[in-house]
């Protein structure tokens, strides 16, 4: 199947992308090269294209009833033009998608998920409607959306509206925003553990945006972002992946991802009697951060071993740039996820030493 192109497309060739097939999109892993894109987002700012994500609205009586039955978040505890972030799961407990719910009304929310899944989820979304009073629409095509991400975003984004943005608080939005003459909703989230702003509007309309945004940040150090610097961004903000710190088999418990499993919700959700009992049995592994003590460059898929027995896999490794460390995720086994643990990462057949450290790579 040829990738699907985003409507910024040209815009990326126009400004020297990379372009590369990802989930089955046509977007890029880079500009001007991964190390300065990353910087950029972490000292000014950095714009990326994400009108790939997939747009899923479900509205009516019962919204509210089954989005706490789907999910395993507390989705009653946000307020209108609020955001939470929330899994949904089979019922083993392992993970379909992590997602952002935006709270339009008691009865319209807004579901933004990983653009490979966006079919998946919307059949899964379809196959357990049960008698829920509700419509779910797959708006994907209809919408695109761009993400200023960087301690500059604000003031960069300002220019280009009347709207003051400073009231648009982490996790929010403001579903009626003109941006350089067009109509968005814009939330203050992100995926690179920056202050930032998601902008969403038509297909139509995204180009004038992103070119309007181009424009007003190239004296602030604004640079067009591609996909590998979104990968180690969030990678170093600890922020997980789909099919890397969680999927089908690794549940969100065991990705570190309590916080967004409410397993004392009342309402009864898909997954929820799996993940309470692996919770009260306890975890027999799980996902910790690493640090290289040798030379070397951990990479996903690569085994970690412990006194010669393997005990697990790195799910994510870089050299990071902003650390300046060979840093990464694995799943191991819960007895050696202690904090301090020494063990070894096999990279090309040598096993390499590394240190058990906390995910929370950057101190912010």
């Amino acid at each position: 199947m040829v990738a699907k192109k985003t409507p910024l497309y040209e815009e990326h060739v126009k400004l020297g992308g990379k372009m590369v097939d990802y989930a089955g999109w046509f977007l890029p892993v880079q500009y001007e090269g991964l190390i300065p894109e990353h910087e950029a987002v972490r000292n000014a700012a950095g714009l990326f294209d994400v009108s790939h994500m997939g747009e899923i609205v479900v509205k009516g009586k019962d919204a509210l009833d089954y989005l706490q039955y789907l999910t395993t978040n507390d989705i009653a505890s946000i307020d209108t033009n609020q955001v939470i972030y929330t899994l949904m799961c089979y019922p083993d407990g392992g993970v379909v998608d992590d997602f952002l719910v935006y709270k339009y009304a008691d009865d319209k929310y807004l579901l933004v998920v990983n653009a490979a899944n966006t079919e998946k989820d919307f059949k899964w979304m379809i196959d357990n409607k049960d008698d829920f009073n509700i419509i779910i629409e797959n708006i994907s095509n209809q919408i695109g959306e761009v993400a200023i991400q960087g301690p500059k975003s604000e003031k960069i984004l300002q220019k280009l509206t009347e709207k003051d943005l400073s009231k648009i608080k982490p996790f929010h939005f403001d579903k009626e925003v003109n941006i350089a003459g067009v109509e968005c909703m814009v939330s203050r989230t992100g995926y690179t553990g920056e202050d930032g702003f998601e902008i969403y509007t038509s297909k139509d309309d995204i180009v004038k945006v992103w070119n309007a945004i181009l424009e007003a940040g190239k004296d602030e150090g604004l640079k067009p972002a591609g996909l590998g610097c979104r990968d180690t961004l969030r990678f170093e903000a600890g922020m997980p992946l789909y099919g890397n710190e969680i999927s089908e088999d690794i549940t969100p418990l065991e990705g570190g991802l309590k916080f967004a499993v409410k397993l004392d919700k009342e309402e009864d959700f898909i997954g929820k009697d799996a993940l309470k009992k692996q919770w009260e049995e306890g975890l027999t592994r799980k996902v910790v951060g690493f640090e290289l003590l040798e030379r070397g460059i951990p990479r996903e898929g690569y085994e970690v071993y412990k006194d010669g027995k393997k005990i697990g896999h790195v799910t994510t490794g870089y050299m990071s740039p902003t650390l300046k460390k060979s840093i990464g995720n694995a799943l191991i086994d819960i007895n050696e996820a202690k904090i301090g643990n020494e063990i070894d990462i096999m990279i090309r057949n040598k096993p390499v030493k590394a240190k058990i450290i906390s995910r929370k790579f950057l101190n912010k």
